[in-house]
């Protein structure tokens, strides 16, 4: 398997957690080594990430974690219970739909030019709209059944592998994360996790101190 990403993509970050998770050998490849015309050719979408395997091509995410659960089962990174599977999905959803299209460079640069937003301005629309998601997803928390070092028990799931990049994002924006402590024991215990551990962003070739390393964060 190869997967296409950068150190600064979150999505990709997620499949990283999630093969290591399941361990699961992979070759990183920087897209950054690519030209685009290779890269279009390769993932006509062009958006990252992107996973290589068996002769085919996956993008987006979300379908890649889904073909990952699919064809290598164990360890689950969801819940045997429909109901809980449901309440999983609810929280990576919200992440995936809510919040990590606030962080696109796309989406960013299109407040700036042709919108005019200042700097300022775009900082203070991102951390509005942070909130109101870090808001819902901490209630979540609040209301889950059971107790568990995680998102949503005692092992990883598909909410911690979707949690953890965003609040590295949210923090590169400088939100104010204090409001949100069942979130944030939650992410402790990630940062303890060995394949959580393995798939920080500062592990990467690309990587070049560019940003604060997570385990560290």
């Amino acid at each position: 398997m190869r997967l296409y990403s950068l150190h600064q993509n979150s999505a990709g970050w997620r499949v990283r957690i999630a093969l290591h998770l399941k361990g699961l050998a992979f070759d990183y490849v920087p897209v950054t080594s690519l030209s685009e015309e290779r890269y279009r050719e390769l993932n006509p979408q062009g958006l990252l990430p992107a996973l290589e395997i068996d002769g085919a091509v996956v993008a987006q995410s979300g379908a890649i974690l889904e073909l990952l659960e699919e064809r290598y089962p164990e360890p689950a990174l969801l819940p045997g219970d429909d109901l809980a599977r449901a309440a999983v999905r609810a929280f990576a959803n919200l992440i995936a739909t809510d919040l990590h299209p606030l962080n696109s460079r796309r989406t960013r640069a299109y407040l700036a030019d042709p919108l005019g937003l200042s700097d300022r301005e775009i900082l203070a629309w991102y951390r509005h709209w942070a909130s109101l998601g870090l808001s819902a997803l901490e209630r979540s928390l609040q209301r889950r059944r059971g107790a568990g070092l995680y998102c949503f028990g005692a092992q990883p799931s598909l909410a911690d592998v979707y949690l953890v990049p965003q609040l590295y994002n949210c923090r590169r924006y400088e939100v104010d994360l204090a409001p949100y402590p069942a979130l944030l024991a939650a992410e402790t215990a990630c940062r303890r996790h060995a394949a959580f551990r393995a798939a920080a962003p500062e592990h990467l070739s690309d990587f070049r101190g560019q940003q604060e390393p997570w385990l560290d964060s």
